[in-house]
Order: structure tokens, then sequence, then C-alpha cells
């Protein structure tokens, strides 16, 4: 796995990624925005790989679209053919967000320092967010006349609600990490990097506690259930536990039960 602005390990079934293109405050390019593409396309794919956990290298966390870079690519004052081109010519952008939250597996996000804009979209992916005292994340789209674009404002109602979500949105001001807490955004602040990093793998290690069949399905069976009716959220539900309930995992499971051990989980 070899990228030019992110960096991948894997220990134990965790894969840490992190967001390498430092000098730019992790801000997001086409060729960026492509690599974040690959990496959780790659470790969607990897059964070895249970749960991921994202983070920053730089300085903060992500400073938003890199703006001299969508300029380059004609998205400001382009003629309108090109305007209306540069969604589908150019949907890594977009896509860089969708394969995160469709990625198998659980993604926490830990974030530092400020989160603006783009930034702010792929958090809003992500199943679980951690931040540091000292994050603040600001949508700010609105403040230079236009409106968000990657999802940020289909996905963060079903994470803080409506209300926060148009706080957010419509006032483009920064809003600081006990502020995201009270919304729920975040689940945890911590005083710094290290304790925010030692808290991610703690989590890590939580969901790493449950069989990962059992965790992938019900992040699909959750991520489908936000658009559909709850019959049919259940019809999913009921369909994934039919050939779940012959998974090694599952009878694993119930054999560690009836010898009162802790179940040895293998993801298959």
């Amino acid at each position: 796995m070899d990228y030019q602005w992110i960096e991948v390990t894997i220990e134990d079934h965790v894969a840490t990624v992190a967001l390498n293109r430092t000098e730019k405050l992790n801000t997001l390019s086409l060729a960026f925005a492509k690599e974040i593409v690959q990496v959780f396309t790659e470790l969607g794919s990897m059964s070895d790989v249970w749960v991921i956990i994202l983070k920053s290298n730089a300085r903060l966390f992500s400073a938003g679209l890199d703006l001299e870079d969508a300029m380059s690519h004609g998205l400001f004052g382009g003629r309108p053919k090109d305007m209306l081109n540069f969604p589908i010519e150019n949907r890594v952008l977009f896509d860089c967000c969708h394969v995160i939250e469709e990625c198998k597996k659980p993604v926490i996000a830990a974030v530092h320092g400020m989160c603006v804009g783009g930034g702010l979209d792929i958090i809003s992916s992500c199943d679980l967010r951690l931040c540091t005292e000292d994050a603040t994340f600001s949508l700010r789209e609105a403040r230079i006349g236009i409106v968000a674009d990657m999802g940020v404002l289909q996905r963060l109602p079903y994470i803080i609600g409506q209300a926060f979500t148009r706080q957010m949105a419509y006032t483009g001001r920064f809003f600081t990490a006990r502020e995201v807490e009270r919304m729920g955004l975040v689940i945890d602040v911590y005083p710094d990097q290290g304790a925010l990093m030692a808290g991610a793998m703690k989590l890590a290690e939580e969901i790493k506690e449950s069989a990962p069949l059992g965790v992938q399905n019900t992040k699909e069976v959750l991520n489908y259930s936000r658009t559909a009716t709850v019959r049919e959220g259940i019809e999913l539900a009921v369909h994934k536990n039919m050939v779940l309930l012959t998974s090694k995992d599952c009878l694993e499971s119930m054999k560690a039960f009836a010898e009162k051990r802790k179940p040895n989980f293998t993801g298959e």
C-alpha cells in the first residue's frame, strides 16, 4: 500500500490511516481524494482488517478543499458546460466520502486541530468520531457563498439532528470540541493527541470484542435503514442473520458461551 499522501499501518486487525498531505494541511485535491478512495477500497476488501482508525499527521485534521487545485481544474469561473461537467469528470472528490461510509469496516475518526469544510464531510462519513480538546469544526461553505455538496448536509442530520446541522451550516462559524460533543458529533474529547490515539485504539479494541462479520453486516443494515422503512430494515437484518447463523464465528460464540470462555473470532 504505497501512497504519496497517506500512511497506512495494520496491526492486530486494526488499520490506522494517517492523512499525510502535511504541507497543504490535508486540503483535498483531486489526487489526494483519489488516494483516499483507493486506500479505503483496499482496506475494505482485506479480511485481516476489522477496524479502521482515520487520523491526521498534519498540525490539524483538514483545512477543507484545496481551492487552488479546484481552480486549476476549472471549478470557479469556468464556462457553464465545464461547470456542469465538473462533478462528473471529477467525481473522485465526492467518492472519497462515499467510500468511507460504504466501507465494510467500521471507521473511527480521530480529530485534532481544525476540521473545516471537506474535512467535516470526511468525518461525517465515518462511523464514530473522537477529538482533542483543541479541535474546532466548521462547515464553511455558506461563508464563501456556496452550498456544501460532498454529503455533509445529507449525513450530519442523522448524526446531530436537523437543528444543529442547520446551525453549523447557516453560521459557518467554528464550533468547539465541547460544543460538538454536546451535539453528538463526537463521543469523547481528549486532552491531547496522545490520549486521543489511545482512546481511538481502546475503542477499536472494544469493537474487536464483537464478531467481525456481525459488526460489518450491522454497519450495512444501519446505513440501509436510514432511508428504508422499519419493515425493510428488519427484512435485510433477518436476511443477514440467515447467513450469519451459519458462520464459524457465530458457532464459536455459542460454543464459548457453553464453555464459559471468551470467544476466539476469526472473521469467518
